[in-house]
C-alpha cells in the first residue's frame, strides 16, 4: 500500500510506476493529478453527478441543496481539469425529496461500482467510447463552508430542510442558541404557512417548530452540543424551549 500527502510527489509518483499498473481509477480523490503522472497512466475518475453539472467537492450536497430532481454517476477520464475530462459513461439516479446526503450516497455508491465495472469490460473489448462535456454547461459544486451548516431562519424553511438534508449525517446543521451553545439538527421538514414569527422557536404536543421567512421548519431530530441526537419531544422532556442567539 502506498500513502502519501501528495500522488504528484516523484517518490509517490515512483511507487506507482513501480506497480507497474494498466490503468488507474480513483473515487472521491481531493488532488488535481498532474504531470508525469498524469500522462504517463491513463485514468478514470468515478464521480457522483451528472457532469457537466457539479463538478468539485460537494456534488452530492449541492445537488440536494439545488432541489435537483436527480443526480447520477459519471466516469470520466481523468484530465487536468477539474472533473472536465470526456465521458465514458454515465447513468442517472433520482432524488427523492426526503433524501439526506447518507440515503442518496449509498445509492449512487452501489451503482458506482456496477458502471467502473462496465466501463473496465468496455475498455477491454475495445468499445469504449467517449463524449467531451459542454464545457458552457458546466455548475460548480463548491466545498462546503462553515458558515453554511449554520440554519439562517431569515431564509425559507423549504431551503433549510435542503440544508438539513445535504449535510447530514457527515457534516451536520445546526442552530446557534443564546448563550453560544448549538443545537444540531439531523432531521427537519418544512412546513408552509402558520403564524410563527420568524426567528421564534415553538414547542407544541412534542413538535419543536422553527419560524422562519416563509413558512416553518419542524426539528424532527435534534442533537444538543456532546449529545447524541434524539426526536424533538425526547429533547423537549429534557430541555427547556432554547432561544436563539440574536
Amino acid at each position: 500500500m502506498l500513502q502519501t500527502e501528495s500522488v504528484n510527489l516523484p517518490e509517490a509518483a515512483e511507487g506507482v510506476r513501480a506497480a507497474r499498473p494498466d490503468l488507474g481509477v480513483v473515487c472521491a480523490f481531493g488532488q488535481l493529478i498532474k504531470d508525469p503522472l498524469l500522462s504517463e497512466l491513463e485514468m478514470l475518475n468515478v464521480h457522483p453527478s451528472l457532469l457537466p453539472r457539479w463538478r468539485g467537492a460537494a456534488p452530492i450536497e449541492r445537488a440536494i441543496m439545488a432541489a435537483d430532481e436527480g443526480t447520477g454517476i459519471s466516469i470520466i477520464k481523468v484530465t487536468a481539469g477539474l472533473d472536465s475530462g470526456p465521458i465514458a459513461l454515465q447513468e442517472p439516479v433520482a432524488i427523492d425529496e426526503r433524501d439526506d446526503f447518507g440515503s442518496l450516497s449509498a445509492r449512487l455508491a452501489q451503482l458506482a461500482g456496477e458502471l467502473i465495472v462496465r466501463t473496465l469490460d468496455l475498455g477491454e473489448a475495445g468499445t469504449l467510447q467517449l463524449s467531451e462535456q459542454d464545457d458552457s454547461s458546466a455548475t460548480y459544486a463548491e466545498k462546503i463552508s462553515t458558515d453554511e451548516r449554520r440554519l439562517d431562519p431569515g431564509r425559507p424553511a423549504a431551503e433549510l430542510e435542503r440544508t438539513v438534508r445535504a449535510l447530514n449525517p457527515h457534516i451536520r446543521a445546526y442552530l446557534e442558541l443564546d448563550g453560544g451553545e448549538r443545537l444540531g439538527v439531523r432531521a427537519a421538514a418544512a412546513e408552509a404557512g402558520g403564524d410563527l414569527e420568524p426567528r421564534r422557536l415553538a414547542a407544541s404536543d412534542g413538535t419543536l417548530r422553527l419560524g422562519c421567512a416563509e413558512g416553518a421548519l419542524r426539528l424532527d431530530v435534534v442533537q444538543p452540543q456532546g449529545k447524541r441526537p434524539m426526536a424533538a419531544d425526547a429533547y423537549l422532556r429534557g430541555h427547556a424551549l432554547p432561544s436563539l442567539a440574536r
